[in-house]
């Protein structure tokens, strides 16, 4: 049976939100672009800079930027040939969106060739979303940069933000050609980003289709899969819509290639979230580095498209000097590790040697009837609630249930897509909510007791629980709060979870795995989990009225798993 769509005021809210963010990143993120014929002549003055129609294998034409290093600078090969990179453009945006970058690696060695992806801007064909027209687009791309340029058949790479960090990897994937790539708020599981936890991200979808909407063309394909998304139908053709556009699905074809893979992300994207990267980056072989800082989608890279010194593009750059350049590899240390972590609030740099290393041992926390606290004695688990370890002390009930009433908000929230992530960078102030204030009969509550010394939270804290429904349907968004003195509760992680075709009446466990993070909980801090079954960023599928039981019982006992150092 078809489920319900969402409602006329829902969509209408999401598509106003849409237009503003829309607009207002179109004003900000290209102030090269409302002037293109005055950036192109500035830029030429360099004589490294000439635009370019660059013709597609299904006769599309591409407009691209070319730069090319003046005569003399160091780096061509015997035969005068230097290194390639290649920058498709994010989603929305076009070719100049890399000018900035672009004359800093012509002046540094570089052959740079930036292109609007198709069915963008001045672009011809129809917007593919990194399909196989797409993919077939680099190769085409490089092929046209090898014949008309002085770059070097032996030393190619990509670098992109957004769009362009997703098509370098599946660049990577299906063009052995590449050597290195760097991925800058890109994604890895496209399936995973628009439909995590079986539960659709409706409202980053509104923000993405607002953003394309005044510059890009959607082919029927894509607007189609739009239209589905939204109305909650032909998810399984959705999903493998989805699938055919994820680098996850040929990782085995980027670990054959050998290409070295940088990727760099933000905690708080509204669009990719860090656990599909995290996932992704543990099962690379090839060489690789993976960033995390605090942030939304592209805001962490955003001051490097403008050329100011930035973080993300010179770890980029040093990436693309060591695997496509040649550069030497730089001196062993261990603060720079493979695996860099900028940590929340406080924005402190971590190094570790793999993923698997940022946290040294689980503490499990029982959910009890009325709070958070360490399991009851004979089930610790090591490190959780032993005498010293910070964590709070008294033994919790196992058998409880609370039932709150399905679809109505609870006033926590996992933030505003594409804003809350950038607040939480600049100001360090992520969503934020009065616990005591929240609805008890909308969500389950609990709170831990003071943490004396704080917590250090490294990875995926995952929530176990027993479910017990009045309909066959339905969402749980878990939300994990970083509690203080006065109640005010800083959003630490969270994520939904949705199922369907359950008995109404019987229980079943559900586990719900919250979005990857790092956090330093304060000293004389609580933690505090929020389950709840309607959050705006979401198309939940809680019907409005019905209940929802959560439980716990000696033999199945709710439980909160955290990642600690």
């Amino acid at each position: 049976m078809e489920r319900p769509t969402p409602s006329r005021g829902r969509r209408t809210a999401s598509a106003v939100l849409a237009a503003a963010l829309a607009l207002g990143g179109a004003a900000v993120a290209q102030p090269a672009v409302a002037d293109s014929q005055a950036t192109a002549a500035a830029v030429a003055g360099t004589g490294s800079f000439r635009l370019a129609d660059i013709p597609m294998k299904d006769g599309v034409v591409l407009k691209a930027d070319v730069f090319t290093p003046a005569p003399g600078t160091p780096g061509a090969d015997p035969q005068g040939r230097y290194p390639l990179l290649v920058q498709p453009a994010s989603w929305g945006q076009n070719d100049l969106e890399y000018v900035a970058q672009g004359r800093a690696l012509a002046a540094d060695g570089y052959v740079a060739v930036t292109y609007t992806v198709r069915g963008f801007w001045g672009s011809g064909g129809q917007v593919d979303v990194a399909g196989p027209k797409d993919v077939a687009d680099i190769s085409t791309v490089i092929d046209w940069a090898l014949a008309h340029t002085p770059a070097d058949p032996a030393r190619i790479g990509m670098v992109g933000l957004s769009l362009g960090g997703g098509l370098t990897l599946l660049g990577a994937a299906f063009d052995p050609r590449i050597k290195a790539v760097a991925s800058l708020s890109g994604w890895a599981d496209l399936t995973d980003s628009l439909y995590s936890g079986q539960t659709r991200h409706l409202e980053a979808a509104a923000v993405l289709a607002g953003i394309q909407a005044p510059t890009g063309r959607k082919s029927p394909e894509f607007a189609r899969v739009l239209n589905d998304l939204f109305a909650d139908r032909d998810l399984p053709d959705v999903i493998s819509w989805a699938d055919t556009r994820s680098p996850a699905r040929y990782l085995d074809r980027i670990n054959a290639n050998g290409t070295a893979v940088l990727m760099a992300n933000a905690w708080g994207d509204s669009f990719f979230n860090p656990s599909q990267v995290t996932d992704f980056y543990q099962r690379l072989t090839v060489p690789k580095s993976l960033e995390l800082r605090p942030g939304d989608h592209a805001s962490q890279e955003f001051s490097g498209l403008l050329g100011l010194d930035n973080a993300t593009w010179n770890s980029a750059r040093s990436w693309l000097d060591r695997y496509v350049k040649g550069a030497p590899a730089p001196a062993p240390d261990p603060g720079t590790q493979p695996v860099h972590l900028e940590v929340r609030p406080s924005g402190t740099s971590e190094s570790h040697a793999d993923w698997q290393s940022v946290s040294s041992r689980t503490e499990h926390l029982t959910i009890g009837a009325d709070a958070l606290g360490p399991d009851a004695p004979g089930t610790d688990t090591p490190g959780a609630g032993a005498p010293g370890a910070g964590a709070p002390g008294g033994p919790a009930s196992t058998g409880w249930q609370t039932t709150v009433l399905g679809g109505i908000p609870s006033g926590a929230s996992g933030g505003v897509a594409l804003l809350s992530g950038l607040v939480d960078q600049t100001l360090h102030q992520p969503p934020t909510v009065a616990v005591p204030l929240l609805a008890r009969s909308a969500a389950l509550v609990r709170q831990s007791e003071p943490y004396p010394r704080g917590l250090s939270l490294r990875g995926v804290a995952r929530v176990h629980t027993t479910v017990t429904a009045t309909a066959p349907q339905g969402t749980v968004v878990a939300y994990l709060y970083d509690v203080d003195a006065l109640g005010l509760g800083r959003l630490i992680s969270h994520a939904p979870q949705s199922w369907s075709g359950r008995t109404p009446g019987q229980p079943f466990p559900l586990d719900v795995p919250l979005f990857a993070t790092a956090y330093d909980l304060p000293a004389g801090h609580r933690l505090a989990l929020v389950l709840g079954t309607r959050d705006a960023l979401y198309g939940g599928e809680t019907p409005l009225g019905s209940r929802v039981t959560f439980g716990s019982t000696k033999a199945d006992p709710a439980g909160l798993t955290l990642p600690v150092r």
